[in-house]
């Protein structure tokens, strides 16, 4: 692929994108990933040397640590097109929320994707509620109200609460005081919920 193609086209500076544009882009990406076609884009050298003087991702991305689920391949997409944070089970902390305000005042991300995922290992060790070794318990206590929220659920459980903590931690940052919640009121952040399938590869919004 030749410089100028996978350069493709610049965001504007300061975070002159809006969060709708930002998830096109994302599915648009996506789905080219998921029919197995991916374009590579912005990872040439060109690019890269652009970036040196500063980012403005369009998006920021709370996605588990799983080694089957990184999002700037899932998304197709390129350098500083993504912040992305990455901790088993997806979860929200203290360190992720800072994080996450980081992104969305000093660099004008205007979106948060919260990415849960088919046959997530730290959602399945806490619906089999067997005994956790070390700090796991911890992320187990985040996780452990969206199992309990559906194991009277017809279906595969693994599948709705997976669904379910995505929509949980996606619904804690939209709350998130002070920082996020205001964000969100003013109409400078959306957050969304979303799943992935390991098997087809393709992305959807929970809500």
């Amino acid at each position: 692929m030749s410089e100028s193609s996978s350069a493709g086209p610049r965001v504007p500076a300061g975070g002159a994108i809006s969060a709708s544009a930002a998830w096109e882009r994302l599915a648009a990406g996506n789905a080219r990933f998921a029919a197995g076609r991916p374009e590579h884009p912005r990872q040439d050298a060109a690019y890269r040397r652009d970036q040196r003087t500063g980012q403005r991702p369009i998006a920021a991305i709370l996605g588990c640590a799983d080694s089957r689920v990184p999002p700037e391949i899932v998304f197709d997409q390129g350098v500083g097109d993504l912040f992305v944070l990455r901790v088993a089970g997806n979860i929200v902390d203290a360190a992720i929320l800072g994080s996450l305000e980081y992104a969305v005042a000093h660099l004008q991300t205007p979106l948060i994707v919260v990415l849960g995922h088919s046959r997530c290992g730290a959602i399945g060790a806490t619906l089999g509620g067997g005994s956790l070794e070390g700090h796991l318990p911890a992320i187990a206590s985040v996780i452990r109200p969206s199992v309990d929220a559906v194991r009277d659920r017809l279906g595969d459980p693994l599948i709705h609460a997976a669904q379910t903590h995505a929509r949980a931690m996606a619904e804690e940052l939209r709350r998130s005081r002070p920082r996020l919640a205001e964000f969100v009121a003013s109409g400078r952040l959306s957050v969304v919920a979303a799943y992935y399938d390991l098997e087809t590869g393709a992305v959807e919004v929970l809500e």
